[in-house]
């Protein structure tokens, strides 16, 4: 009998130790989880995070599975749906490609502001750069329309897996419903109905509750967007020198660098990508650790009152607690 009762209980002492990590890893996320929600109260409206350790499976969510307006993150699908044309032989990121003056779209440090007269032409290299690093507008139509349009951007996301992302319009259009304006907001557009309301600029870090709850357009959970992330990472989305050129366009990125980089140590690597429109402040990326590890993160807000300082400073604090979460993680092993 004592034989017999002895291998079992060495048997459940070993599973008990087996489930023991697993159980304290879940502890772990859900109290980080715990706290992103409380270190973002009263900067923000509501946000959504999604984070995951390239080549780990443990993944942390706040409002994972909701949907928020992509704003200029959707940059990110644009570039990865283009690219893939590239990938199957269909173009080239040398081929030059007209910019026509009539369709250039209003934005800062963009090509409607720099080359105001007929006759540009950009590599496609050189349309996914200013797409990414700044946000450029009219680069971005550009790139939207060579992928094959909104839906074609769509179902190719879908073809990876990737659920939960719907691209739908061109920036011009998505500027177009946010003002309200009566065309496309081409940089002449915008001019003549700047000219008649000089207060229109001054309504684009207002929130707008219309176009972000009711009009799900261009929209992504938090979770989608993250599975892109990785998709890219893992090569599932694109080739290795597809994956490399964007990574790398990512890194150069030059707007909101008081979001994910806001708290994190000088020079950390940070590859990202920016997205800002009404009342939303979004940043999604991958990050590297001092040891080299790098984990993919998603932060994406709305619904929010408060200053531009106080979202960019709620997605620094998420950046920085999930950078301290995984680096220390390592050093506890």
């Amino acid at each position: 009998m004592k034989n017999n009762f002895a291998p079992f209980l060495m048997a459940v002492f070993s599973t008990f130790v087996a489930i023991q990590p697993t159980f304290a890893q879940k502890q772990n996320a859900e109290a980080i989880s715990k706290k992103i929600e409380k270190i973002s109260e009263g900067l923000v409206g509501r946000i959504g995070v999604a984070a995951q350790e390239i080549g780990s499976k443990e993944m942390i969510t706040v409002n994972g599975d909701e949907a928020f307006v992509m704003a200029s993150t959707y940059k990110v699908a644009i570039a990865v749906a283009l690219l893939d044309r590239v990938d199957k032989g269909e173009l080239k990121l040398t081929d030059l490609i007209d910019v026509e003056q009539e369709t250039m779209v209003t934005g800062d440090e963009a090509i409607a502001v720099n080359f105001v007269h007929p006759g540009i032409k950009l590599s496609v290299a050189n349309l996914i750069e200013p797409m990414i690093t700044l946000s450029d507008n009219t680069a971005t139509d550009a790139c939207l329309k060579l992928a094959g349009g909104p839906e074609a951007v769509t179902k190719m996301m879908q073809s990876i897996g990737i659920k939960g992302l719907r691209v739908d319009r061109y920036t011009s259009e998505i500027l177009r419903d946010f003002y309200g304006l009566h065309d496309k907001a081409y940089a002449s557009v915008l001019a003549e109905a700047l000219a008649k309301d000089p207060t229109l600029a001054a309504k684009q870090p207002l929130r707008n509750l219309k176009f972000e709850q009711e009009d799900p357009r261009d929209q992504c959970s938090p979770n989608a967007m993250l599975q892109l992330l990785l998709a890219i990472d893992s090569g599932k989305a694109l080739s290795k020198n597809s994956r490399e050129f964007l990574l790398a366009t990512m890194s150069r990125t030059r707007t909101g660098n008081g979001r994910l980089k806001g708290l994190l140590p000088r020079r950390t690597p940070v590859a990202h990508k920016t997205g800002t429109i009404g009342g939303v402040a979004n940043d999604v990326g991958y990050v590297t650790l001092p040891d080299g590890r790098r984990f993919a993160i998603v932060v994406f807000t709305k619904s929010s009152t408060t200053s531009e300082a106080d979202r960019d400073r709620a997605i620094a604090e998420v950046t920085r607690t999930l950078y301290d979460f995984y680096y220390l993680k390592s050093q506890n092993k």
